[in-house]
């Protein structure tokens, strides 16, 4: 099974033109880089990061994916996104996604509702 996590940008901005960031946050902790993705030939995982997880776009749903294959009881987290375009400011806004759950990990892949906020500076 694979857990799915949706970055989904607001209408009038175009997920192709933007790097997509990941973060991880376990209770008590500091938020975790996990990635960043561009395109498949301009993308980064962060070092440590367990490799059953990755990252896509979804072009027809303008939006950043976070996916979580077999996810493991240590992935249960607070998942953030983050965008950014390098006309725009250097600084972003993390958002706040839903966390999977074990339950999520036993049935058939999920859509996890996530919103990302583009600040034009």
């Amino acid at each position: 099974t694979t857990a799915r996590l949706t970055c989904t940008l607001s209408s009038g901005y175009n997920v192709g033109g933007y790097h997509i960031y990941w973060y991880q946050q376990k209770q008590g902790t500091s938020p975790w880089y996990l990635l960043r993705f561009y395109s498949d030939s301009n993308k980064h995982q962060g070092p440590g990061v367990p490799s059953h997880f990755s990252r896509s776009k979804d072009a027809s749903a303008n939006a950043g994916l976070l996916l979580i294959s077999g996810p493991q009881p240590e992935d249960e987290a607070d998942y953030y996104c983050a965008i950014w375009h390098a006309s725009y400011s250097t600084s972003f806004t993390l958002r706040k996604t839903n966390k999977p759950t074990n339950k999520q990990a036993t049935q058939k892949p999920t859509t996890m509702p996530t919103f990302c906020l583009v600040v034009k500076v």
